[in-house]
């Protein structure tokens, strides 16, 4: 057992495809307690950023800079009374929540954040993470019929039609991605099939492409690499059903559409699965479009030198992070009502350099380094989620569904047919 757990360390494989049960399992808790606090730092993130978006501040009262509000909002939804209605179907009401979670978390399983760095790597991999992501409808479409209200039936029936609207338009940006990973050309305009000439729908396959083909497919036959990964991008805006596309929530028209009836834990359920179905379509655009894992210039910045530069990246920006928290704690009043929050912040900074320096250490660092670029990734993707809430007003149903079947639809198969046409000739 001992030997079976040790010698991973210095495998080539994923637990999944080493067949390494206690890795596995450890990979899953990592992914799942990853989550969780990904979720409650974007929620905090959310509320800051929006707030200075527009000239305030957001929450200050929980903690040093509201960094305690998020756990003060768990332990509230906890505590909260959990009222189901009179006349609802008590088994699945109860069960909705539990498929939205189970949808978004299970995707996580082929999410390659690094070549090695992966629950299992699937040869159908994009498919899986496709094809699971979107069971989340079904959570959404018995969340509302089990309420036995109409409010919530209307916005799950509406939330239904705009997940499956878009998603044949991401459908057919991902098939422009696979399809250039057929094509072992380098460079931008790259066509030749110096390889087998076939093409893969493993994760870790098509970052791998990315860097055989030494340009990441947002910018492959330029601009066509580019449209694919914004149809993508609008579209799974779209399918998270966030703003502008956020109409299954317009409390002006349908209160809150359909979690209407939900309240306390089953309602933060639905919560936990909208952010965690954002990280897992960032980073499908990730892993499709932007290389990945993959630092910046991975094939044009090469050597021992330039290798030794991006691995100090993840270390120094912890550090930067740190010495940004101790100096706001030294900017704090000095009065005695601000003291335990000085200290908090203060103490949250010397645990963020602390976290820093351990990812000097050479062998930590070598390890970490393919996970920090890609989570840096996501985080940029994430951030444009936040950016397009606070710029974006609202589409009518009417006006979104337009945009899903008569603009990118026919973009996303106008760049799918000329990315055959270019990859071919």
């Amino acid at each position: 057992m001992l030997t079976s757990i040790t010698s991973y360390l210095h495998s080539n494989e994923t637990p999944g495809a080493a067949g390494n049960m206690f890795w596995a399992l450890l990979y899953i808790l990592a992914i799942f307690l990853g989550l969780s606090i990904a979720v409650i730092a974007m929620n905090w993130l959310e509320r800051k950023v929006l707030a200075h978006m527009q000239v305030r501040l957001g929450p200050m009262r929980v903690g040093p800079h509201g960094l305690l509000q998020p756990i003060a909002d768990a332990l509230k939804l906890l505590i909260k009374e959990d009222i189901m209605p009179a006349h609802a179907d008590r088994l699945v009401f109860w069960m909705a929540p539990l498929i939205t979670v189970l949808a978004a978390f299970t995707t996580f399983i082929v999410v390659p954040f690094g070549p090695t760095h992966a629950v299992t790597d699937m040869n159908i991999g994009i498919l899986f993470m496709l094809g699971v992501s979107s069971l989340g409808v079904l959570g959404i479409v018995t969340a509302g019929w089990a309420s036995n209200s109409h409010y919530p039936l209307i916005g799950s029936l509406r939330s239904s039609a705009q997940m499956v609207s878009y998603e044949v338009a991401m459908g057919l940006a991902v098939v422009s991605a696979v399809l250039m990973t057929s094509l072992h050309g380098t460079g931008v305009y790259g066509t030749g099939t110096t390889g087998s000439g076939t093409g893969t729908l493993s994760m870790i396959g098509i970052v791998k492409a990315q860097y055989d083909q030494q340009i990441w497919f947002a910018f492959k036959f330029f601009p066509l690499g580019l449209i694919a990964m914004f149809v993508f991008s609008v579209a799974m805006v779209a399918e998270t059903n966030r703003a502008p596309f956020d109409l299954p929530e317009a409390e002006s028209e349908l209160t809150a559409g359909f979690h209407t009836e939900y309240s306390g834990f089953r309602w933060s359920l639905f919560f936990l699965a909208e952010y965690s179905a954002m990280i897992a379509v960032s980073s499908i655009a990730v892993t499709l479009w932007f290389g990945g894992w993959l630092r910046p210039f991975p094939n044009a910045l090469t050597g021992a030198t330039w290798d030794l530069l991006f691995s100090l990246f993840p270390g120094f920006s912890f550090l930067g992070l740190g010495a940004l928290a101790l100096l706001s704690a030294m900017r704090m009043p000095r009065h005695r009502m601000f003291k335990i929050q000085t200290i908090g912040l203060a103490g949250f900074g010397a645990l963020l350099a602390l976290i820093g320096l351990g990812l000097l250490v050479p062998p930590l660092r070598d390890r970490v380094q393919d996970i920090y670029w890609f989570v840096a990734k996501v985080a940029v993707f994430m951030y444009l989620y936040i950016w397009y809430r606070g710029t974006f007003p609202r589409y009518r149903f009417d006006q979104l569904m337009m945009v899903g079947w008569k603009i990118l639809l026919p973009t996303a198969l106008a760049a799918l047919i000329a990315t055959a046409v270019v990859g071919v000739f």
